[in-house]
């Protein structure tokens, strides 16, 4: 394969993995706490022996999580928070623990507060989130603080990577992070409440449509090129 062969197929399979990403951005549009994803395509120039001009090679191999905040939507549900600002809740995982947006919580048998798949919501030191089994009302106030039946119990704290990229997508709303995460502060909690996806489906389907456009018209530049190679080996073959 020559040079704008290579050079169109780097570029077609980082047209695919976006179009990948899209796809999945769009499955989760009413996933509580999703963050939609886009890729990254870096340019690699690399310069050619003689006179000829150097080569241009694009790669999308990069996915990068993007924070928009979303829609708030009231659930009146004590155990449901959500996040105004930035920052994650963390949550206690077979895999270590994780950070989410999805707040989404119920007590489990032992009173600790845990998401839909029974990961324990922690607090800013580590600890599982305790409800008191004979509290007649849970509040949350704007700064996390948990109270039973009006005495303050525990905080729920929020975190950040500190590296806002070092974020690794573990399932939809779940993920990880390789460096340090810090608590911070400035965000608030809003009890009765869950964050929408923030993925825009009308931005999204327009992108879908672009990237097809775009990787339609590399596929006719191979079977062009290949029409082309073919003939010039044909001519020399007579």
């Amino acid at each position: 394969m020559d040079n704008a062969g290579y050079t169109t197929l780097t570029r077609q399979a980082g047209l695919l993995r976006e179009m990948q990403t899209v796809a999945n951005n769009l499955a989760n549009i009413s996933t509580t706490g999703f963050r939609k994803e886009g890729v990254i395509f870096a340019e690699h120039v690399k310069e050619l022996d003689g006179e000829q001009s150097s080569l241009s090679m694009a790669t999308g191999n990069v996915r990068l999580t993007m924070q928009q905040q979303g829609t708030l939507t009231q659930t009146n549900g004590s155990f449901d928070f959500a996040i105004e600002g930035d920052g994650f809740f963390m949550i206690e995982t077979p895999d270590g623990e994780q950070l989410t947006r999805a707040g989404s919580f119920t007590p489990n048998g032992e009173g600790e507060l845990v998401t839909p798949d029974g990961y324990r919501l922690l607090d800013g030191g580590g600890s599982p989130i305790f409800i008191p089994p004979d509290a007649r009302s849970i509040s949350v106030s704007a700064d996390g603080t948990l109270s039973a039946d009006g005495l303050p119990q525990t905080q729920i704290s929020l975190f950040m990577p500190a590296d806002p990229t070092d974020l690794a997508r573990q399932n939809g709303v779940r993920f990880s992070v390789a460096g340090e995460v810090l608590p911070i502060e400035g965000s608030s909690i809003v009890q009765g409440f869950v964050e929408d996806s923030n993925v825009n489906p009308v931005i999204e389907i327009a992108r879908m449509i672009e990237v097809q456009h775009a990787y339609e018209l590399g596929q006719s530049f191979m079977d062009k090129e290949d029409e082309r190679i073919r003939g010039v080996l044909s001519t020399l073959g007579r």
